[in-house]
């Protein structure tokens, strides 16, 4: 069933769209904009009666002076009134925004997620959100007195001089005319603009991120040459708009400014006030009510950039949002074991590319260990996350314990399949918190003996808070080896019968990694294990190898049976065993060593 947000989100395309279920409070502030709007222009007609009331014989302008006190009072209070429920109303769009979001992606396939990148759903559920909020709390009030104000003031004049009212009327569209063409060209030049930010912005932090490197086999000219091309173009953008926007901009600021309102009222008044047809005091009302009626569009000239930005913002919340989530079964089946069954899967990551896994079977026995050893690219990740549904298959079956992993639910499938990957990720906050990830009722006694079996207790209860201490930003304070253990620790504790496991040793120094091995080893201890193999060593004792070429399995056997065929694994093993077989001495220059001075 979809949320209220959701509806209204997908409903209409574009900014609208995203607003649609807090479009109530929207226009209850742009009202009260509105109305201060127009008791402000109330508040100058009374003045112009006081004017009119001065002129008289016997003047008394206390009332209409206390009146005009009142409406000015009014005005001030329905502004106040007017941005203060619009900023209540951003944040609550906020907050609805960034939950619909957050749920959303909970629902989607974790393909999508890791083929968006972090980057650029942080930008959306961050960046774009942030836009919208201050769209709706800044610009709907201004938005709502720039429509009203001439409006009701083009009104007031019509009641009091048609004929000077016509001259205002004229001021106003001549600079509606030059506002156009002022905006002309905004929105080609405002998405060139976005763009070369976009670059430069990705070129400062490329620059800045690849420093060490830069400074090691670069004197930075190279490097620093991108981030100069990206500096210049968007130089080049700025100073195009500038030079194109200055002339007519700065034309229409000055038609819509007080002062050409101001001369034609005066022109057009001495005239008729010469031929004995208008009063001098309906003269000097008109010229205190008239004079500011053009001024009111200039806010749109800003206001059309923020929309524009809000809207470009909201179509990227629309995408995201409308990434259909992963089906999730009418009627969900229980597994009845741990045994996995791949059955004739093809796979490809999008509906126009080609396959990358074509027509794989294999069965991995419940308790055994089955390693998937290839080239670089011949599938063996995409098998061990099609597993978990990180994507749907295109063609054939997976099922664990009997059941298709699409007949079961997101948490029961969940349930049964922990991951221990090589880019481990940890949350900034404390290790035995990371470690309760997926448990959270866990004791802090069984977080312990999860450490323990992980080989990490020794080194947590040395960090100044032992178990309670930070791991910092994405475990920024451990070092990698530990960071791994923690997740070896937080598999452990989830306690679920299938482990996929990204070979976690495959980059640890020699220390490390005799610790990682004793934990992996008490973590695969009786469960069903898909081992992801980057170093073949580490397979030799699996129940079965699977050995992946081009997105097929061209072999499959114990380590004994694959070296006897003498096939792709035998390849692979007789490579490992050149590289092995590297030494300094090897590659040495035979005479000496060489000098480079």
């Amino acid at each position: 069933m979809k949320s209220p947000l959701a509806h209204g989100m997908l409903s209409k395309p574009g900014i609208w769209g995203v607003m649609a279920p807090v479009m109530g409070g929207i226009r209850g502030a742009m009202a009260l904009a509105a109305l201060g709007s127009m008791a402000t222009i109330g508040a100058v007609v009374v003045l112009a009666l006081v004017v009119h009331e001065l002129l008289q014989s016997d003047p008394q302008p206390a009332r209409w002076m206390v009146l005009a006190l009142l409406l000015t009072a009014v005005a001030l209070i329905l502004r106040g009134a007017s941005f203060t429920l619009s900023h209540l109303v951003a944040f609550r769009l906020e907050t609805m925004l960034r939950t619909e979001l957050a749920e959303h992606l909970a629902r989607v396939p974790l393909g999508f997620l890791l083929s968006s990148g972090s980057g650029a759903l942080t930008k959306v559920i961050q960046d774009d959100v942030k836009d919208l909020h201050g769209f709706v709390a800044d610009s709907t009030p201004l938005l709502g007195r720039s429509v009203t104000a001439p409006v009701v003031t083009l009104v007031v004049l019509l009641v009091i001089d048609w004929r000077l009212a016509l001259v205002a009327l004229g001021v106003l569209l001549a600079g509606v005319l030059v506002l156009r063409l002022a905006m002309r060209d905004h929105r080609e030049l405002s998405e060139r603009y976005d763009a070369e930010r976009e670059r430069i912005n990705g070129a400062v932090i490329e620059f800045v991120q690849a420093m060490p490197v830069v400074r090691t086999f670069d004197d930075g000219s190279t490097s620093f040459r991108r981030y100069h091309q990206a500096l210049s173009a968007f130089h080049g953008v700025l100073a195009h708009w500038v030079e194109a926007s200055s002339t007519s901009g700065r034309l229409a600021m000055i038609v819509l400014s007080p002062l050409p309102t101001l001369i034609a009222l005066l022109v057009a008044g001495s005239l008729l006030f010469a031929s004995g047809s208008l009063s001098f005091a309906v003269w000097v009302g008109v010229l205190l009510i008239g004079t500011g009626m053009a001024e009111a569009l200039i806010p749109l000239m800003w206001l059309s950039g923020f929309i524009r930005k809000a809207n470009g913002s909201a179509l990227r919340i629309q995408s995201l949002r409308s990434e259909p989530p992963l089906p999730e079964p009418l009627s969900a089946q229980q597994p009845v074991g741990s045994d996995i069954v791949f059955d004739s899967v093809s796979f490809a990551y999008g509906e126009r590319s080609g396959d990358v896994l074509h027509e794989v079977s294999f069965c991995v026995p419940a308790g055994t260990v089955t390693a998937l050893v290839g080239p670089s690219g011949s599938g063996k990740s995409t098998v061990a996350r099609l597993l978990p549904r990180f994507w749907d298959v295109r063609a054939g079956a997976i099922r664990i314990g009997g059941v298709d992993v699409r007949h079961m639910s997101a948490q029961t499938l969940m349930s049964h399949v922990a991951f221990v990957f090589q880019d481990t990720f940890l949350f900034h906050d404390t290790i035995a918190d990371n470690i309760r990830l997926g448990r959270p009722d866990a004791t802090m006694a069984e977080v312990e003996r999860a450490a323990r079996a992980a080989q990490a207790h020794d080194f947590i209860v040395q960090l100044p808070e032992g178990y309670e201490t930070r791991a910092g930003d994405r475990g920024g304070r451990l070092s990698g080896g530990q960071r791994q253990r923690i997740t070896i620790a937080r598999a452990i504790l989830q306690d679920r019968p299938i482990v996929v496991l990204d070979e976690a040793t495959a980059f640890a120094d020699p220390e490390n990694e005799v610790a990682l091995v004793s934990a992996l080893a008490h973590l695969m201890r009786g469960r069903t294990v898909i081992l992801i193999a980057h170093r073949l060593p580490t397979v030799q004792d699996a129940d079965q190898i699977l050995v992946l070429e081009g997105g097929c399995v061209v072999e499959r056997g114990c380590h004994g049976e694959l070296l006897a065929l003498k096939g792709l694994y035998r390849r692979l093993w007789n490579t490992y065993e050149q590289a092995q077989g590297w030494s300094l001495q090897k590659i040495r220059p035979t005479g000496g060593t060489h000098d480079t001075h």
